[in-house]
């Protein structure tokens, strides 16, 4: 029988434990209690994630018996049938709905002395919760949630939460969308980064919720099949290939990024770094060419992740367009480096789609969507405000009401701007600011960093204000 559960509730049971009897000092509390009360912390875990697909399978439940039987939380000679007859796991999931009463307690400590005990029960809590849905061959869609919602749900509580930064745009820099093409790789592999922090720098992006459960979900079933892996366990053969589907200026370039960088905590990839591509960068204008460039550009994304944006243009062009030799190029490379690096192919829905199910190649290799969807009003105008701050300028309250207009009066569809549109406003208003400012003699430094209604109400509205160059990046 696998022991994977039982390392790893003995694991919480020695290091939540010891937070708990550092908690204790000084009380009357007994170190027998607090060491009880730990282990039944990890059986109510235990039990809750087993519960919230309702399955109950036999791997799950032995496990749970050879887990907790040495510890004396369940009678030695209990057996699964008997489990579910007595309802020791059934109804636990709601246990998962709110942080429990022993890491509330961590949690205070911690406010009061500035420990990090409650920090080590998520760090506990998060590996149990792994471990768990790595139970069966392949974990069901709602333990993934709710490992997801776990995680979201303690880290939130945390008083000391990792956020790096603050908020963000979905572009390379805060405050900055559109991000830079990677042209070469780093010259050696990175060291990994805390997994945690990777995912805590993806949820100060704005806006994009769906498409950051996307990636904590897919983050989760990595992480659990790396733990079967890692014990010797069968483990389902999936692609980790992805399409990015939605309009210019939605972040899939930024997400891309960060995701090659978990990919990399993972140690799915060597390298984590991410070269984007479009169709210029694959196809060449003469017989032969263009196989070895796509190689070459191949080699320079090989330990990390290839974005190839516009997939759907190789399909186009003349009788003597090398484009569908590209095609048969990186689909020939997504099979030969696929335990080496990861492929997305980014564009409009539409297209993508159109992609995918004309050529076989493509479908059983990308089978997994992630759609980015437009930013709202709102989204952009929290945009617009920290592309502001980041060039130390404020808008007033009737500005940012103005900005939510104009925004408001785009129609959103195919080509819809996005992040680049509140660049693009940013930049014209800053232009109608200054020939405002120029009737004032002397300007305050207030004058001169704020940006007004009018500011905003003087660029052209229902159009782009500043068409950026057809050929420059986009996410």
């Amino acid at each position: 029988m696998d022991r994977g559960l039982t390392k790893a509730v003995d694991r919480f049971a020695g290091s939540v434990g010891a937070a708990l009897r550092e908690a204790a000092a000084g009380t009357s509390v007994k170190t027998d209690e607090l060491d009880r009360d730990t282990l039944l912390e990890a059986f109510n875990l235990c039990a809750a994630l087993i519960d919230v697909d309702g399955r109950h399978t036999d791997d799950e439940l032995w496990a749970l018996v050879a887990a907790f039987a040495h510890h004396q939380v369940l009678p030695g000679m209990v057996t699964p049938d008997a489990i579910r007859r007595n309802d020791l796991v059934a109804g636990k999931q709601d246990w998962l709905t709110r942080p429990s009463d022993l890491f509330v307690t961590l949690r205070q400590v911690d406010e009061a002395r500035g420990t990090r005990l409650a920090r080590t029960y998520y760090d506990e809590a998060m590996s149990l919760a792994h471990t768990v849905a790595s139970l069966d061959r392949h974990p069901s869609d709602d333990e993934l949630k709710a490992i997801v919602g776990l995680q979201r749900l303690l880290m939130a509580a945390l008083p000391h939460p990792t956020r790096p930064g603050g908020a963000r745009t979905a572009g390379g820099e805060r405050g900055e969308p559109g991000p830079e093409i990677v042209e070469e790789p780093a010259p050696e592999a990175t060291p990994p980064e805390p997994l945690d922090d990777v995912l805590a720098e993806l949820d100060t992006l704005i806006g994009l919720e769906a498409v950051k459960e996307e990636v904590r979900l897919l983050t989760a079933l990595l992480r659990v099949q790396k733990l079967r892996e890692e014990r010797g366990l069968p483990v389902v053969d999936s692609t980790k290939h992805l399409i990015f589907s939605g309009n210019p200026g939605t972040g899939k370039t930024t997400v891309g990024r960060l995701l090659a960088r978990i990919y990399r905590s993972l140690g799915v990839v060597d390298k984590g770094h991410l070269i984007e591509v479009d169709r210029s960068g694959l196809v060449a204008g003469f017989v032969g060419q263009t196989a070895a460039k796509v190689a070459e550009v191949f080699d320079k994304a090989d330990g990390g992740v290839l974005l190839i944006d516009e997939a759907y243009s190789l399909t186009r062009g003349g009788e003597k367009d090398f484009g569908r030799e590209a095609i048969d190029a990186v689909v020939k490379n997504v099979e030969d480096r696929r335990d080496s690096m990861v492929v997305i192919l980014a564009g409009y829905p539409r297209e993508m789609a159109e992609l995918v199910a004309t050529n076989p190649g493509f479908e059983s290799r990308f089978p997994k969507t992630i759609h980015f969807p437009d930013y709202s009003d709102a989204e952009l105008v929290a945009i617009l405000e920290l592309i502001a701050t980041n060039g130390t300028y404020e808008l007033t309250e009737p500005a940012r009401e103005a900005a939510e207009a104009w925004f408001g009066s785009h129609q959103r569809g195919r080509g819809f701007g996005n992040g680049r549109l509140a660049r693009n406003l940013f930049e014209a208003a800053v232009s109608w600011h200054a020939t405002r400012l120029v009737d004032i003699d002397d300007p305050t430094d207030e004058q001169l960093t704020t940006l007004e209604a009018i500011d905003i109400a003087s660029v052209p509205t229902g159009s782009d204000p500043a068409p950026l160059d057809a050929d420059a990046p986009r996410p």
